[in-house]
């Protein structure tokens, strides 16, 4: 079992989510770390990130560095 599965978290969930609950919860841990989970499977794994990674992430989505046209232009970086 991780610190994160010992460690109470309040988890958020969109206001925009579907009728039937399914999307992205993300919550914060004591420690400050930002952890999201499925909320259909909320005890499966979870992503974890750093507040600095978060705040990495959130500036790139307020940026539109993942926009669709973005992610869909030839110079993107691609995972792998």
């Amino acid at each position: 079992m991780s610190a994160i599965d010992d460690d109470p978290v309040m988890w958020r969930k969109s206001t925009y989510s579907h009728i039937s609950g399914d999307c992205v919860e993300v919550g914060l841990t004591a420690t400050g770390e930002v952890v999201v989970r499925d909320s259909k499977s909320p005890h499966a794994a979870k992503l974890t990130f750093t507040a600095a990674e978060w705040d990495a992430f959130l500036a790139g989505v307020a940026s539109g560095q993942f926009s669709r046209e973005a992610l869909a232009s030839p110079g993107a970086p691609r995972g792998g």
